[in-house]
């Protein structure tokens, strides 16, 4: 009889919201699939767990998948877990579970804390149609083409972002969206945690300077018939405009606003130099 893959949510920062039934699935399997052995040891410590690991991430789902979905179908229990939060969301640990679904072995939730859910319950936006979008692609194109295809999105999007990544989501965010409500929610469970419920032109221009720090969940208005993104030249201009506006140079703000726009370079730039005159 084939074991059990267990999928165990950890703490995303709060210790005390590890819950008793994970603690005891963690102790009593026969091993844990871990992103990180490194930081996962730190809370196995802490529950006085000694159950062995085996590293689980993106860069080794292939092989060890393998590995891992043979020893349970030989009867060993495992459980999997994420640096923090719930694992398979977002995660590679969604392609563990897929595997387990293809050999027909039994995978298990064992519930936990997660962003997603905890920032979007206290963001102050609507909450009961949500799209939950992971994390945007560090590539501009690719990040760009992705908020193109959330113009039209009604439902509240929910985003994980990296702080150094930030500044560029927000001003991206601003040129394809316009203005819409916006809650930066920050280091979660965390001493430091914070709502920061604003707008994303108000946004774009306050926390592109690096001073949002730890790890941040956006969530963001839906689309309403009257929501407007940057789609005209003057819009173009305008958004060029904000820029300068807030510290950036007049060639860098009409590139910006031309890779955002499709607009050329070089006319907003004319535009820019002409309306400060």
């Amino acid at each position: 009889m084939s074991g059990i893959l267990y999928v165990v949510g950890t703490p995303i920062g709060n210790l005390s919201d590890f819950s008793p039934r994970a603690i005891e699935t963690l102790k009593s399997v026969d091993f844990i699939a871990a992103e990180d052995t490194r930081v996962t040891i730190k809370l196995l410590k802490y529950f006085d767990i000694h159950t062995p690991m085996v590293s689980y991430h993106k860069f080794s789902t292939w092989e060890r998948g393998e590995e891992i979905c043979q020893r349970m179908l030989d009867g060993e229990n495992c459980a999997i877990v994420t640096d923090a939060g719930m694992p398979c969301i977002s995660d590679p640990g969604e392609l563990l579970v897929s595997k387990c679904a293809e050999y027909g072995i039994t995978v298990c939730a064992v519930p936990g804390p997660t962003a997603l859910a905890s920032a979007i319950a206290i963001s102050g936006l609507p909450t009961g149609r949500f799209t939950f979008e992971g994390f945007l692609s560090v590539n501009k194109p690719g990040r760009r083409e992705h908020l193109n295809s959330l113009v039209n999105e009604q439902r509240t999007m929910v985003f994980y972002e990296a702080p150094h990544k930030l500044p560029n989501t927000l001003r991206d965010m601003y040129g394809v969206f316009g203005n819409r409500r916006i809650s930066i929610v920050r280091e979660l469970t965390k001493l430091h945690e914070e709502v920061i419920r604003t707008t994303l032109s108000e946004a774009a221009e306050k926390y592109t300077d690096g001073s949002v720090k730890g790890e941040i969940v956006l969530v963001i208005e839906g689309a309403k018939p009257e929501d407007k993104p940057v789609e005209t030249f003057e819009e173009a201009v305008d958004f060029a405009m904000s820029a300068v506006e807030r510290g950036m140079s007049a060639s860098a703000a009409a590139k910006e606003a031309a890779e955002l726009t499709g607009y050329k370079k070089s006319d907003i730039y004319r535009e820019l130099i002409a309306k400060n005159q």
